[in-house]
This record gives structure tokens, sequence and C-alpha cells, in this order.
């Protein structure tokens, strides 16, 4: 498939060297297109949209609270409905702080009426904004300034909650596969109803790599099976790539935030990534 060659997130905009959120944003606003109004909530894209007067987006922006992405994203769809513009790109865009945590509430409620949005979680895996403190999506032993021996649970299965609310269209995409990326945006701005998209996004600063590996560690993510892209469509897991399963120390090893890890700490993620593809295997084959 081709990429659009249309920019429509402008460049020069306040993220960090190396922002896996601000690829994220450029390429999903190629699928979206620029009739689009996007809802953001404190954040990193709140930094990195620009202070006011500046829109790096290039499409409108509502800020809104911590918790409220998918209910303000809701009544903004319903407003638009009502004045006849239905066709217009509602979609809530918020970190893992703001959707795993904070937001989850209104996201669960959002997705329980079925309400005509898109709803992406872009996700750093940390409160990266605020400090680097542990989310729910942090993973297990990843260490963070609330977690600084690393985090002893294992990260939130979102997708699956979602699932369980019986909503048209989610999806997991990464920045290391632009296509299946767009591909995915696409889909979901031509279905109605509800849609969930989960970006993983690589932090430099708060995963502790170096700027010029942000692409290597997503698409390591993909091959070590750490994080699966797939679908679920009407509630059919449909996988979209199948892992290499490279072994996780080549995955780990480029991350600070993993420093500290013992061989038996890594034998236990092995192991957790073995599961998790045994739990996902069985929905893909049902």
């Amino acid at each position: 498939m081709k990429i659009s060659k249309d920019e429509i997130a402008l460049p020069n905009n306040l993220a960090c060297p190396g922002c896996g959120a601000s690829l994220a944003m450029r390429l999903a606003l190629k699928a979206l297109g620029r009739n689009t109004v996007l809802v953001i909530p404190a954040c990193c894209w709140t930094i990195i949209n620009g202070p006011v007067g500046k829109n790096y987006a290039g499409v409108p922006v509502f800020h809104t609270a911590f918790e409220t992405t998918a209910a303000v994203a809701s009544g903004i769809k319903a407003s638009f409905k009502m004045q006849g513009k239905d066709s217009i790109n509602v979609v809530g865009w918020a970190g893992d702080g703001g959707t795993f945590d904070i937001g989850l509430q209104a996201l669960s409620g959002a997705a329980e009426r079925n309400d005509d949005i898109i709803y992406v979680c872009y996700d750093n895996e940390a409160y990266m904004n605020t400090g680097i403190q542990r989310s729910s999506a942090t993973p297990h032993f990843a260490q963070t300034t609330t977690t600084p021996e690393g985090k002893d649970r294992p990260k939130k299965d979102l997708m699956a909650i979602l699932a369980a609310h019986y909503v048209p269209y989610i999806a997991s995409v990464s920045l290391a596969y632009p296509q299946d990326f767009i591909k995915k945006f696409e889909k979901a701005k031509s279905i109605r109803g509800f849609k969930f998209i989960h970006i993983f996004v690589p932090c430099p600063p708060g995963q502790k790599f170096l700027e010029d590996k942000t692409i290597e560690v997503a698409k390591l993510a993909v091959e070590t099976g750490v994080f699966p892209l797939y679908e679920i469509i009407d509630g059919k897991y449909v996988l979209s790539k199948k892992p290499k399963f490279t072994d996780i120390t080549e995955y780990l090893k480029l991350q600070g935030r993993y420093k500290n890890l013992t061989q038996e700490n890594i034998e236990f993620l092995r192991q957790s990534i073995q599961k998790k593809w045994e739990y996902l295997n069985k929905r893909f084959n049902e």
C-alpha cells in the first residue's frame, strides 16, 4: 500500500528527540486525514502540541482533563451528529496513564455505549510527562521513579478488557510497521461504533535508550513477542504479524529501565511471553 505524502502533523514540535508519540501522531493523521478532531488529556501530547497559539497536530485539538478523554470525545461526536457533520473523525488521543488508569471509567462507558469514536492509546508504559512514574501499563520488572527496584506486577491487558465490552474494532499497532499501522487506522475510521487502537510508542528518556533506537526498540518489541500485533474484529481475534520470537534479551539490553534484571527475572519474562502467546493462539484459532 502507498502511504500518503500529505503531512498534516507539523514539524518542529516540542517532543523530545526520538519521541515515539510524535511519530505516532504523524502516521495516524496520514490515515485519518484532515477531517479529524482530536481530544487530548493531560499527557506528553499536551506539551508536544505547543503553547497557546501553536497547534503542531495540524487539526483541531480539544484539551481536556486527565480522566475525561472518552466522555468528551463522545460528546463532541454527538454534537457533530446533531449538526449533520457525522463524517468528522473524533479521536481520543491519550497516553497509558490517561487510558489504563485515570481514564478507564470514561473509556469503559464509551465502549459499553458503542459510541462512534476512535480511541487511541499511545503507550510509553509509564507517566513519562510527569516524572516517569509507574502506570498499570508498566511491564513487569521495569524501573520507574516510583518502582526503583522494578515493578512487581505485570502489565494490564487492556485489549482483553475492551474485548469484554463487545465493541466492533480493537487493534494493536507498532511504529516499526507503518503500513500495518496506517491500514488499521483506515479500517477503524471506516467502521461505525467504538474503535480502540493501542500503539506501543518507545520513549527514549523514560525507557532509557538512545534517541536513535526508537524504531529498533519498537521492532524488537514485536519480534520478541512482547507486543503482539493483532485485531479483534467483532469479537474475533486476528493475528497481524507472527513474531520471530527473538530472545527477549535483545530487547531488554537496549533499555536502561531493565539494567538490574537477574537471570531469574529474564527467565520469568520468557515464560510470561510463552504463556501470553498460548492464550492468544487459542483465540486466533477459534
